[in-house]
């Protein structure tokens, strides 16, 4: 897929460079010739065509003089589709050529240090792009752009993405706590739920330490003392350095994300590898024609294990069918493998797994593997499925083992990243530019702020992290919830120190005006609020979903208020 991207990337960049400046000559009103010659007037035209009955009679400025612009609704809102697009795909390449580098390198410095920063350099890159080009003037009038992508960011991961993993990820709750894999109550606002270990209460405690700098750039303003905002700002960019390179040595140091990432690898890899044995042992196709699992031939590949005949299926019978499948390969600790399957199928905790609880189990693996490749066949999709486990595995590095000796072509393979990351670092600081103009031009257009626009929309464009973690909360267990809302925090925490460095930065060294008060209560109530919850409590029941679903359109409202109300602004 990253090939076919590269290719198209290349394409496109082609493509439009080849579109150099044309000049066509004019058919004036007063000619008196009935025909038209071929020669050229020496008149000074636009360098790009205008359909005049289409488009806006105003004039628009190319970014790099041939990239195109439109001065219309419709216009901007395709040029932003377009350039959103690609840069959701530099995001995509970044995070690929990143985790190629895991493969070789394991993880420590490149998944503590190097991964975060990149997963978060695309909002960099646009934020840089909104207030470095043009002059003071234009970078004053554009920059609106970048906060609204630092908020919009902020606000988005911890609202709307927060709120779907809690929905996707409940499960019954019992005694303060969720039940893994069981899904019983449905929607109940309390009956139901995610819990979560103490551990992403940490990543949510480092999450709300990431607003100092906030606090203490809007300090001149609260304090009624602008004369020394100027000096506010520039602390807050040094605290914010500061933080971003305690943050890095703390993942580097602490690799406690990755490590449970490893272990959620390494869970499925035993669903990929079982499901791909027992592929093989059957006498028919574990999924029918319709798509749906063959309970048919699950119960006889039951029968197959069950070598005693009771119905049930021991720790012993378990570890035989385990014992076949070469999980050595993985460094698998095959007792702890057992360990998995038993407690993910044995739901009447008897410490067997009967024919029913097979089938269940079994039936809602091949639903997992049948949604990872829509489209394929049984047996295609299963060995794709398991080898991308595999590669999962190696990329996220396998506890003890030793990196870069499992990777074929380990000098191809580092080429083949490095070139990666270097394209998506070049498409996101090429098609910036003309992303924050085609927003600024759009609210033009529209008369709609600036700030609104990239809040809703360029966060959807430069992130990365809502379909990994998506999937990651629908496993229903506690591990991989703890998984999908650490990422959720360092993701915000990543955004309010970096994206915040890049933006401080602009403002102090162009010496623009920092009058963005609405916007940065906004962070500072969202970062509060959901820091607050996630810091102290480690189960969240369903009926939070709509608290944090709630804060989006109020965050919106509150700016509008705040800035178009009572002149904050």
């Amino acid at each position: 897929m990253a090939d076919k991207f590269t290719l198209f990337t290349v394409l496109a960049m082609f493509l439009l460079l080849m579109g150099s400046p044309g000049q066509g000559r004019p058919i004036t009103s007063n000619s008196s010739l009935a025909m038209v010659s071929d020669g050229v007037q020496n008149v000074r035209q636009p360098t790009y065509i205008q359909l005049k009955s289409l488009i806006s009679s105003e004039s628009c400025e190319q970014t790099y003089g041939f990239l195109p612009c439109t001065t219309t609704v419709l216009g901007n809102v395709f040029l932003i589709l377009v350039y959103g697009y690609l840069m959701f795909r530099a995001a995509k390449l970044l995070c690929d050529g990143c985790e190629i580098l895991l493969e070789i390198l394991g993880p420590g410095i490149i998944g503590g240090l190097l991964l975060p920063v990149l997963s978060s350099l695309p909002d960099a890159i646009i934020i840089l792009a909104s207030g470095l080009s043009g002059s003071q003037e234009t970078a004053q009038s554009q920059v609106s752009v970048g906060i609204g992508l630092l908020a919009g960011s902020t606000v988005m991961l911890l609202t709307v993405l927060w709120g779907s993993c809690l929905i996707l990820g409940k499960c019954d709750l019992g005694s303060s706590l969720s039940k893994d894999l069981v899904d019983t109550e449905g929607f109940s606002l309390t009956g139901s739920g995610v819990s979560t270990d103490v551990w992403t209460s940490y990543a949510a405690r480092i999450m709300a330490i990431s607003i100092i700098p906030f606090i203490i750039v809007q300090l001149p303003a609260v304090l009624y003392t602008t004369s020394q905002s100027r000096i506010a700002i520039l602390i807050a960019l040094v605290v914010s350095i500061s933080l971003l390179l305690s943050y890095s040595l703390y993942q580097v140091f602490q690799p406690w994300i990755q490590k449970r990432r490893i272990a959620f690898a390494k869970h499925k890899h035993v669903i990929a590898g079982i499901l791909k044995h027992l592929s093989v042992r059957a006498l028919g196709r574990l999924l029918t024609d319709d798509g749906e699992p063959n309970t048919t031939v699950i119960e006889k590949l039951f029968m197959m294990i069950d070598e005693n005949g009771d119905g049930l299926l021991s720790p012993a019978e378990l570890r035989a069918l385990v014992l076949g499948i070469r999980f050595e390969e993985i460094d698998m600790d095959i007792e702890d493998a057992v360990d998995k399957v038993l407690k993910e199928f044995d739901t009447s905790c008897d410490s067997f797994i009967d024919i029913d609880e097979f089938v269940k189990g079994i039936s809602k693996w091949l639903n997992e593997v049948r949604r990872t490749a829509e489209g394929q066949a049984t047996s295609v999709h299963l060995h794709h499925f398991h080898e991308q486990t595999r590669k999962e595995h190696h990329l996220l590095g396998g506890q003890g083992g030793h990196f870069g000796e499992t990777v074929k072509n380990p000098v191809w393979n580092a080429f083949k990243a490095v070139m990666m990351l270097l394209l998506g670092t070049i498409v996101a600081a090429v098609f910036a530019d003309p992303l924050v103009d085609a927003v600024a031009s759009f609210s033009t257009a529209s008369k709609i702020p600036s700030f609104f626009v990239s809040f809703v929309i360029l966060p959807i464009a430069s992130t990365s992290e809502a379909v990994s973690a998506l999937s990651f909360a629908g496993r229903k267990q506690l591990t991989t919830a703890s998984l999908t809302y650490s990422q959720i925090y360092g993701s915000v925490t990543m955004s309010n120190i970096l994206s915040l460095s890049v933006f401080l930065g602009l403002v102090y060294f162009r010496d623009l005006t920092w009058d963005f008060a609405a916007e940065v209560l906004v962070i500072l109530i969202v970062c509060i609020v959901m820091g607050a919850i996630a810091s102290f409590r480690t189960t969240f029941p369903l009926w939070m979903s709509l608290v944090a679903f709630a804060l989006y359109p109020f965050s919106l409202l509150l700016v509008y208020i705040l800035d178009y109300i009572f002149g904050w602004s």
